[in-house]
């Protein structure tokens, strides 16, 4: 058991930047909303976006390098392509992920929220430069076992205070309805672009072990993914079972929603759930808050080297330094425009899905992958139907803002 856990790592790596808004508030707020009516939708956007996530550590284990320099074989306007959307989103994201979880620490511990952000900053940019990967792949692997735990045992608590559950599926039908549900799926279990951070994380897990095989990095990977999956239905299981009819309605501020959520939860199950339900809102979004840190500094400096074509010493540094501040920055002076910021980054992340799924599975599927780690003909089907249906989302969602 324990040499298992040990050759594990990106994969929950993987789930710590995937468990955060799209679980804790946006899974929570489905089973608020809708009950367990909208589970189909959860399931199936995780099939669907299933192979281009898994193209990532495959890629990564076959070749030794990470999808970013796949990308750069494919054409440099694809990097390009990718490094704009990453700066116009990583600092929105960044702070936004962070708010939520200074809120869920404020309403634990007491403290002022905005004290809690640059505490958790801080401790974040610590961990991060103390042991880096190291660090962060044994770190993750003790607060995704701690929240899974946390959450079967909270849905196990509440399923035994509802006398009657509902499992019948719906598909919404007014405006409002249909844009929660696209911006959902869009962001369940995580915006696509993740998969790049996976491969950059699957190349740094080999660094410390070079035997790693390409078995054992997909197993890694779907351990994570079907963690996701699991607790993605648990948070929904919790809001429907808690918060389904109780006529409260949540705020749309991060912090003033984190605080709700938890009080919501304590005033259901009792004052001493609070413990539980705080330590698995609180993991959730802390992992989220560390990961991300991690990873976009890690692909910025990534892909300043590639154009650069050099070797750029402290180059994670100078973009974790940039992120830090980016965000305390947004934090301080445009916090009263950070609803239209996330919308704007949440927009972006669901319509470019298609577009790095197209480019995961022409690279994995091309001569830049050897032949041996390529898709089998069943998967590549699959793959492309899953493109296909991630494509009528995507003209789903325009046609329903436009309508």
């Amino acid at each position: 058991m324990k040499e298992t856990l040990k050759k594990l790592g990106p994969g929950f790596l993987f789930a710590g930047a995937a468990i955060g808004v799209s679980h804790l508030v946006q899974s929570t707020r489905a089973g608020a909303d809708f009950g367990f009516a909208l589970l189909w939708a959860l399931v199936l956007i995780n099939l669907v976006k299933y192979p281009f996530f898994e193209f990532g550590p495959r890629y990564a284990s076959a070749t030794g390098e990470s999808l970013l320099k796949g990308y750069e074989k494919m054409g440099k306007g694809v990097l390009i392509a990718y490094f704009i959307i990453t700066f116009a989103t990583m600092f929105t994201i960044q702070t936004a992920v962070t708010i939520v979880t200074a809120g869920i620490a404020s309403s634990l511990f007491g403290g002022d929220s905005t004290i809690w952000t640059a505490v958790i900053i801080g401790i974040c940019f610590v961990i991060l430069m103390v042991g880096r990967y190291k660090v962060l792949d044994s770190l993750m692997k003790v607060i995704v076992i701690g929240l899974t735990l946390s959450t079967v045992l909270a849905v196990s608590l509440a399923f035994q205070k509802v006398e009657s559950i509902s499992f019948a599926q719906v598909i919404p039908n007014d405006a409002v309805s249909l844009g929660f549900l696209i911006a959902f799926m869009g962001w369940m279990p995580a915006p696509l672009d993740i998969s790049i951070w996976q491969s950059i994380w699957t190349v740094e897990k080999k660094k410390l072990d070079p035997e790693i095989t390409l078995k054992q990095s997909r197993f890694d990977f779907n351990v994570g993914y079907v963690a996701t999956t699991i607790l993605a239905i648990g948070f929904v299981a919790l809001g429907a079972l808690i918060m389904f009819n109780s006529g409260t309605q949540f705020s749309s501020n991060g912090t003033q929603f984190a605080n709700q959520l938890v009080a919501m939860y304590t005033s259901s199950l009792g004052d001493w759930a609070k413990v539980i339900i705080g330590v698995a809102a609180l993991t959730t979004m802390f992992s989220t808050t560390l990961t991300t840190l991690d990873a976009s500094p890690r692909v910025m400096h990534r892909l300043s080297e590639i154009f650069a074509k050099r070797t750029i010493n402290k180059g994670y540094l100078m973009w974790l330094l940039v992120l830090v501040f980016g965000t305390l920055g947004i934090f301080f002076f445009f916090i009263s425009e950070m609803g239209l910021l996330i919308k704007v980054a949440t927009i972006l992340s669901f319509l470019t899905a298609p577009f790095y799924a197209i480019l995961n599975y022409g690279l994995i599927s091309g001569k830049h992958t050897p032949e041996s780690a390529r898709p089998s003909r069943a998967y590549r089907m699959y793959s492309l139907i899953s493109i296909l249906i991630l494509i009528g989302f995507s003209i789903w969602y325009l046609y329903t803002i436009a309508g």
